[in-house]
C-alpha cells in the first residue's frame, strides 16, 4: 500500500484541507513522485483515504495531463496545442520530435529516455511554440532549437536554452 508508506507525509496533507476530498491532487502528485506515474493501486489507496470512489480519482487523473497512467521517459517533452500555439505551428514541433525520436504522441523511447505529449495550454501564449520538459519551459521555438534541446537532454542531461517557467512577478533589475 503505497500511502501507508508514507503516512506522516499523508497525515500532513490531509491537514491542511477541511474537507478531505480537496487533497485529492497533492496525493496524487505524491502517488505520481513516488512511483512516475499514478498507479491502479495508488488511486484505490487514495479513494479509500478520502473517501471517494475509485472511479473519483480516475476521473480526476484522467482529467488534468500533469498525470501519467503509465511510466514516462526521464524527459517528458510536453508540446501545447492550444489555439495561440497552433496558430505559431505547434504541430510542427511534434513532427520534428516524431522525425527525431521515431516516436508519436504518448509513446517512449526504447531506451526510456523520452516520452513525448501533446498537452492544452501551458500558459506561454505569447511564446510559442512551446514545450515543456519536465518542469522547464522551452519557448519560441524553431526546428533547430528543438532538435539541439534533444541533443542536449540526451548528452547531458540539461540544456541551457530552457526559458522558464517564471514565478512572476520578477524582481525588477538595480540600475
Amino acid at each position: 500500500m503505497l500511502l501507508a508508506r508514507f503516512k506522516e507525509e499523508v497525515e500532513d496533507i490531509l491537514s491542511r484541507y477541511p474537507v478531505k476530498r480537496s487533497a485529492l491532487l497533492p496525493l496524487l502528485n505524491m502517488a505520481q513522485r513516488e512511483e512516475g506515474f499514478v498507479s491502479e493501486p495508488a488511486m484505490r489507496d487514495i479513494a479509500k483515504v478520502l473517501d471517494l470512489t475509485p472511479p473519483q480519482v480516475f476521473e480526476t487523473v484522467t482529467f488534468y495531463t500533469m498525470f501519467n497512467l503509465k511510466p514516462i521517459g526521464k524527459f517528458h517533452l510536453q508540446v501545447c496545442k492550444s489555439i495561440m500555439c497552433a496558430l505559431v505551428r505547434s504541430d510542427e514541433v511534434v513532427k520534428w520530435i516524431t522525425k527525431k525520436l521515431n516516436i508519436a504522441p504518448g509513446q517512449t523511447t526504447v531506451d526510456n529516455v523520452f516520452t513525448l505529449s501533446v498537452v492544452e495550454c501551458l500558459g506561454s501564449c505569447g511564446t510559442g511554440p512551446m514545450m515543456q520538459v519536465n518542469d522547464d519551459y522551452y519557448e519560441q521555438l524553431t526546428e533547430e532549437k528543438v532538435y539541439r534541446v534533444l541533443d542536449d537532454l540526451a548528452r547531458d542531461g540539461d540544456c541551457s536554452l530552457k526559458s522558464g517557467p517564471y514565478m512572476f512577478p520578477l524582481p525588477l533589475a538595480k540600475s
